[in-house]
């Protein structure tokens, strides 16, 4: 696959579709590699038109880590946020370094604007995307993701727990086994889900591929660093389509309404039974109402 050069590092990304056809680029969220996002999505915006362009951010996957900067655990890190300590200064970077790296991502391969579809943290670089590289966002998609308001409704605590799931010892099948865990902790309704075999398959698939478990640090604590953004998002033009799940146990429902609510004309759907996950059984749902948003 080909990497990129942007803002001093390299991305690994990999497209579908034709060079000449309007661009979509997925944006992935915390923790997770480019191939996370559904064949079905993929191919569905591909079929629809469109050039759609995915890819590692920074510190997982294949592209760049920043293995120089040793990262403080999530739970020291937290601790620091809710002591009111700058937790900027402890960061080796936060979301805004990531759009930067997004925006650069389109330069370095020639598109000059595209449609962002960003899901979880990749839905928060698409907001700060949209706010301080607008020349580069034509629409914006932000899936199961938040507007950074404080104030809106936590995690439920079987999420968090879930999510923070460790594995006794890391070894492939170790690391299968707790992304079942996870997904059963924060995804879809079971109607919805993928089965626990594939969610392991690919789970070990994934480990084999990369595993960097610092780098997963240092992107959580690029989350917690992060400036809150909420108050800004009235300044976003690109028309927006929030989707998220009624289900989604770690970032709320109210966090994507939010969202809608601050960006002027954006538009806020829910779909019953989805969590937090890109399930294949949702694949063709989300084409359907992204595509006719994107060509309107």
């Amino acid at each position: 696959m080909p990497r990129a050069k942007t803002n001093g590092i390299e991305l690994e990304y990999d497209t579908l579709g034709s060079a000449n056809d309007p661009a979509v680029l997925l944006v992935m969220g915390f923790a997770l590699q480019m191939t996370r996002w559904p064949e079905g999505l993929k191919r569905g915006l591909a079929d629809a038109g469109f050039r759609v362009i995915w890819f590692d951010n920074r510190d997982v996957g294949l592209s760049t880590e920043i293995a120089n900067i040793t990262p403080l655990g999530a739970l020291e890190m937290m601790q620091a946020a809710m002591t009111g300590k700058d937790t900027s200064k402890l960061a080796a970077y936060t979301l805004d370094d990531m759009a930067a790296d997004t925006a650069g991502l389109l330069d370095a391969i020639g598109v000059d604007q595209a449609n962002i579809i960003g899901m979880s943290m990749g839905g928060m670089i698409g907001q700060l995307m949209a706010l301080d590289h607008p020349h580069k966002v034509r629409k914006l998609v932000a899936m199961m993701t938040t507007s950074g308001n404080p104030a809106l409704p936590p995690p439920t605590p079987e999420a968090v727990a879930g999510l923070s799931a460790l594995p006794p010892v890391r070894t492939a099948e170790a690391i299968g086994e707790i992304a079942v865990v996870a997904q059963h902790a924060i995804g879809s309704h079971p109607d919805l889900r993928n089965n626990a075999d594939v969610i392991r398959t690919r789970g070990i698939e994934d480990f084999h591929r990369s595993d960097r478990p610092f780098g997963i640090l240092r992107q959580n604590g690029a989350v917690v660093a992060q400036k809150r953004w909420h108050d800004r998002l009235g300044g976003v033009t690109a028309p927006t389509l929030v989707l998220h799940g009624a289900d989604d146990p770690l970032i709320r429902p109210a966090a994507g309404e939010d969202i809608a609510k601050r960006i002027p004309g954006a538009v806020f759907k829910s779909y019953p039974k989805w969590g937090h996950d890109l399930p294949d059984k949702i694949s063709d749902t989300l084409v359907a109402d992204i595509v006719p948003f994107l060509r309107a």
